[in-house]
């Protein structure tokens, strides 16, 4: 029910990068994220609360992906049952 869904997804140079529609009881539209192995090299948010989903994106990038679902996961805004911090969680766990 609040799971991303898995839009695209492709690899080159050694640079996954995957593109996720997030739930519609976020504020965020679609995040795209950019790993290297199993670390996180760039997360782009669109549309939500362009201050928090920045500072979200910068303070995970360079985390190892499986720190920033323990992080993440289950953050709630209010009483919706998912956030776009637990949105970015969900998605990463489908990687």
């Amino acid at each position: 029910m609040f799971e991303p869904v898995k839009i695209s997804d492709s690899t080159e140079n050694g640079i996954r990068k995957t593109a996720f529609l997030t739930c519609p009881e976020v504020c965020s539209e679609q995040i795209h994220i950019e790993t290297e192995g199993d670390v996180i090299r760039s997360i782009q948010y669109f549309k939500g609360c362009h201050g928090n989903t920045q500072g979200v994106a910068s303070l995970c990038a360079g985390m190892k992906v499986g720190d920033v679902i323990a992080r993440l996961d289950g953050i709630d805004c209010h009483g919706r049952g998912t956030s776009c911090p637990d949105q970015l969680a969900r998605a990463l766990k489908m990687l």
